[in-house]
């Protein structure tokens, strides 16, 4: 299996960028949903609408892309570990990314706890606190791609 991966990081590094770039949009755009959720009044057509929206964008699509991310980037890993072996991962820059990665996928965790909140009608959030952590996906994106395209200069 790691001969077939290893054969075709190329193709496992791409399918790996394409779903990042699906889930961190929807990553940054459902906080987005959220901002103009605040402002619907609750049982109205706008709320309701709202509400099958943030549904299917977290279901059709940030939760599949976030789990594609997370296939091929072990997939990556384990490619990964047959060309240099395992010690990549304790490198500075590797850690540097595997801790914004959990600080992403807790942050999708918030969010899906969020739109129940919002589908049963109980958000608590304001406006203003939506716009401001739409900004954390790509600070945490930023992080990664960072660590990962300069490995800190350490090469």
């Amino acid at each position: 299996m790691t001969d077939f991966l290893v054969q075709n990081f190329n193709v496992f590094r791409g399918l790996h960028i394409l779903a990042a770039i699906a889930f961190m949009a929807g990553m940054l755009y459902l906080p987005r949903l959220f901002v103009y959720h605040t402002k619907a009044t609750p049982g109205s057509e706008m709320d309701e609408t709202f509400k099958v929206m943030e549904r299917r964008l977290l279901r059709g699509i940030i939760n599949p892309a976030s789990i594609l991310t997370f296939v091929f980037g072990l997939a990556l890993i384990l490619a990964d570990s047959q060309i240099r072996g395992w010690s990549f991962l304790t490198q500075p820059w590797m850690l540097t990314k595997l801790a914004a990665l959990v600080g992403l996928y807790g942050w999708h965790g918030f969010l899906s706890a969020a739109r129940r909140k919002f589908e049963r009608g109980e958000n608590m959030r304001s406006e203003t606190f939506w716009r401001i952590t739409n900004e954390i996906p790509f600070v945490l994106a930023i992080v990664i791609v960072l660590a990962v395209t300069t490995k800190f200069l350490d090469h």
